[in-house]
């Protein structure tokens, strides 16, 4: 496993509720994977962790029998901490 924490997300053909909850069941079985997010409606799935993306998306396409294509890859550093968004402070300013 990396050291550096990455958020990812994919691409992914969701047709039903049953290709939902599998890909969901998938997902919570990768021990390398932290958080995850499906959204269904624009069919793509964004999962956090301490993962080499490459080797997820080929996993989750072996076992979902479906293409996956990766969107969008997010290195976030060797700490969780370092990764904030939106500040507080920004939100008030």
């Amino acid at each position: 496993m990396s050291a550096k924490v990455c958020c990812m997300v994919m691409r992914l053909n969701i047709d039903c509720n049953a290709c939902c909850r599998k890909l969901r069941r998938i997902i919570l079985n990768m021990k390398e994977i932290e958080t995850h997010m499906i959204d269904k409606p624009h069919y793509q799935v964004s999962v956090c962790g301490r993962f080499r993306p490459s080797d997820v998306a080929i996993k989750l396409g072996r076992k979902m029998k479906r293409r996956v294509a990766i969107l969008d890859i997010e290195e976030i550093g060797e700490q969780r901490d370092e990764y904030h968004p939106y500040s507080v402070q920004e939100w008030y300013n």
